[in-house]
């Protein structure tokens, strides 16, 4: 069956108990909320609805929360955040008691490690390595990272990828993730453990947060084919794609996605959902 477009997400919401959305690419551009995707979350709740955040940003979900809260996406809007980083934190303090970590990413993601005992060193004293980033995606490369990469891996060091997501949308600028890191790597041949979407653990602890509902009742929301969609369809959840997030030059004018454009690249990736609609809202779609 034909993916079909809807006007807002109340078209489709009396299906469902539960909502599982992406945060980067749906609720905001890495600069400011999108106020229509932000009301459309509020009012999935005020219905009964529970919503979770599920993100791959590799920090815990309280940095999360507070940078939700300036870009202008409150608490009306979700229950729950889960993190990529609250699920990996386990996997780092295992590694932790064998030795030091190397840190490959931005002072900002340092609290991925509060509290978990985790002692950061160089690369020659590590027994692994966590990756949560570029340190400075606004002007780094991966290909800046090689030398340094080709280093670890000569060392034969397991890497941690903290953020799956290899790049994403920053107020309308496309900036490297930690997925780009870990694809190199790979690369160099050496192992990857890649936690978040589209990997179940996160879906796991997203379910878990908002009371286990039945999957039969719970919509996903993405952008993104390779994480959000993927994940939703590994994990048995339906899925509402959102198309003027990473995929936009693919599908159109951002505002009036081509349906065939969107039906073919879905079935390119052998991604199934539900429904699509060009930007996240509850009655009619508008601009974000």
């Amino acid at each position: 069956m034909h993916a079909r477009e809807i006007s807002g997400l109340a078209e489709i919401a009396p299906a469902y108990e539960a909502v599982l959305c992406d945060v980067w690419g749906v609720i905001h551009n890495g600069v400011s909320a999108f106020a229509g995707a932000v009301e459309a979350l509020a009012a999935f709740r005020r219905q009964g609805g529970k919503v979770a955040l599920i993100t791959n940003a590799p920090r815990p979900h309280g940095p999360v929360r507070e940078q939700l809260q300036s870009l202008g996406a409150g608490e009306e809007a979700y229950d729950e955040v889960v993190t990529s980083g609250d699920v990996t934190r386990d996997i780092l303090a295992e590694f932790a008691r064998r030795g030091g970590i190397h840190h490959i990413g931005p002072d900002r993601d340092l609290s991925l490690y509060d509290g978990l005992g985790v002692e950061l060193v160089g690369p020659q004293e590590a027994v692994a390595v966590s990756c949560t980033g570029l340190a400075d995606d606004r002007v780094e490369t991966p290909g800046d990272y090689r030398d340094l990469l080709v280093r670890l891996a000569e060392r034969d060091l397991p890497m941690v990828c903290a953020n799956p997501d290899v790049i994403v949308e920053r107020g309308g600028v496309h900036v490297w993730c930690a997925g780009a890191l870990a694809e190199i790597y790979e690369e160099l041949g050496r192992k990857v453990i890649r936690v978040g979407k589209p990997y179940a653990p996160i879906y796991d602890a997203a379910l878990a947060a908002i009371g286990h509902p039945s999957r039969d009742k719970v919509l996903a929301i993405g952008d993104a084919l390779h994480t959000d969609i993927r994940g939703a369809n590994q994990a048995g959840i339906d899925c509402l794609m959102v198309t003027a997030g990473i995929h936009a030059a693919e599908f159109g004018p951002a505002h009036q996605p081509e349906p065939e454009k969107v039906r073919q690249r879905l079935a390119d990736e052998e991604r199934h959902v539900v429904a699509y609609l060009p930007y996240l809202a509850w009655g009619k779609a508008t601009a974000k």
